[in-house]
């Protein structure tokens, strides 16, 4: 009688283990009205053109005991670039560039979470144009969660990283020192659950 009482404690006592477990990981949705790119690059070795890109979105999964298990997953909007200037971001928009009506999106898929010292870096999989390659982003946040509209529960992230152009073939026709080959960019996001 005894034993059936310790192998029910013991079982319960495991799959609560389990059941917290399982629970330290948390799934947060991307708010695209919240969430944007922004990125910089040298024009003529002379001036910085900027610009952004909003419509992100994706999900994140945090696994706060474990970062290693967190994974992302975003997918944004290429015809929402802007460098408030029209006639720059329809060439942008153009085949020669991000060629948005064969491309209307990019995407980018974690492949790997480290933490170090308290800071994050993740890498994974871009696809620009087509082509796929590995980028690594450095990452501040996750922010503590904050109750936001309607008492959902909010987070944020900010990765900042560089890409080469020539890696995904982009802008191909523009080479340095009339673009820099190195685009500097930064994401911020947000995401509730």
């Amino acid at each position: 009688m005894n034993r059936r009482i310790f192998t029910a404690a013991l079982s319960a006592l495991l799959l609560t283990g389990v059941s917290a477990f399982a629970q330290s990981a948390s799934t947060w949705t991307i708010d695209p009205n919240h969430s944007q790119v922004n990125f910089s690059i040298k024009h003529l070795q002379v001036s910085t053109v900027r610009g952004s890109i909003s419509g992100v979105n994706g999900t994140v999964v945090w696994d706060e005991k474990n970062p290693s298990k967190s994974s992302v997953e975003a997918t944004i909007t290429t015809k929402t670039v802007s460098t408030n200037n029209e006639q720059r971001d329809a060439h942008l928009k153009s085949p020669d560039f991000f060629g948005v009506e064969k491309f209307p999106t990019m995407t980018f898929k974690s492949t790997a979470v480290t933490s170090a010292n308290g800071k994050l870096q993740v890498v994974g999989d871009l696809t620009l144009t087509g082509v796929t390659k590995s980028v690594t982003l450095d990452v501040d946040g996750p922010t503590p969660p904050q109750k936001g509209q309607g008492g959902k529960l909010v987070t944020g992230f900010s990765a900042t990283g560089t890409l080469k152009r020539s890696d995904f073939n982009f802008g191909s026709k523009f080479g340095a020192p009339t673009l820099s080959d190195d685009v500097q960019f930064t994401i911020d996001v947000e995401a509730g659950k």
